[in-house]
């Protein structure tokens, strides 16, 4: 199972092309699963100990970005932590502040390329580490037309058992770029993919046009050594300003759309500094 998600179908053309997008430091300038324990932490989900912990790995992060034994790690906390919460509040929770929390970071000259990749007649993929239960609501957001994501396993009390069902990490993001290839139709060699991370060069390397957008030291190196094009992405802006045209869309979809890719989201650093401040001032 490839966790795929369609936000609306083409019809088949051969060959078809796409834009594969991976989602953190690349389309958005923060990591989709680390920031929403703001609104976990006021729905009683998560409490300081798990903001603090969950802010100091964006700070990392954002800063350095995450290497595969970071990721790993990554996946583990994650996992533990959420742990029998119960899907539909974290649905709602994520629902409720998606917009808030994720439509001011996304990047405006990624913006502008999916723009540009739909008017060419591109497919756009967003392929996310991330779960999918946040990267789909923010795939909409974007417009993009299908979806790769982690998933995690409900169990049948309608809470996470913390087990992941489908990893959409490293080699495992290649390997769904080529079967949608196969599936869709999509000519690989005339493709396009995005990523900041070197653990997206099997994503990259699949493709015919690979892009390395803010990489870290890691891909950077790589891209200098195959004379792949670099782009700085560094303008966040609302999707609302910049894609006017895009239609936000319905609290419904929303609402069946959010959930464990946010489980162990944070508001960041400046967020519980001042949550730190305020309580200090009220006692």
């Amino acid at each position: 199972m490839l966790g795929l998600v369609e936000n609306h179908s083409l019809p088949h053309s051969a060959p078809r092309t796409a834009a594969f997008f991976d989602l953190d430091k690349t389309v958005i300038a923060k990591s989709s699963t680390l920031t929403f324990s703001k609104s976990f932490y006021q729905g009683g989900l998560i409490n300081r100990r798990a903001v603090l912990r969950t802010a100091y790995t964006q700070f990392v992060f954002l800063v350095g970005g995450a290497d595969h034994d970071q990721m790993e790690r990554m996946r583990t906390y994650l996992s533990d932590l959420c742990r029998g919460w119960n899907v539909q509040q974290v649905k709602e929770l994520v629902a409720e502040t998606l917009h808030d929390l994720i439509d001011p970071i996304i990047y405006d000259e990624a913006a502008s390329l999916i723009e540009e990749h739909h008017t060419a007649g591109r497919d756009v993929v967003i392929v996310s580490t991330s779960g999918a239960e946040v990267v789909e609501p923010i795939g909409e957001l974007l417009g993009a037309d299908r979806v790769v994501a982690t998933r995690m396993v409900v169990g049948d009390d309608g809470c996470f058992t913390g087990e992941v069902e489908y990893y959409a990490y490293g080699p495992t993001k290649a390997e769904a770029v080529k079967e949608l290839a196969r599936t869709e139709g999509y000519d690989l060699a005339r493709c396009y993919a995005y990523s900041d991370s070197a653990t997206d060069l099997p994503m990259l390397s699949a493709v015919g046009n690979p892009y390395a957008v803010n990489p870290d030291r890691a891909l950077r190196r790589e891209a200098l050594a195959r004379e792949w094009p670099i782009l700085d992405f560094h303008r966040p802006v609302r999707l609302k300003q910049r894609l006017p045209n895009l239609g936000a869309p319905s609290r419904p979809a929303l609402v069946a759309a959010a959930a464990v890719g946010a489980a162990a989201a944070t508001a960041g650093l400046v967020w519980y500094a001042s949550r730190r401040r305020a309580l200090a001032s009220a006692r």
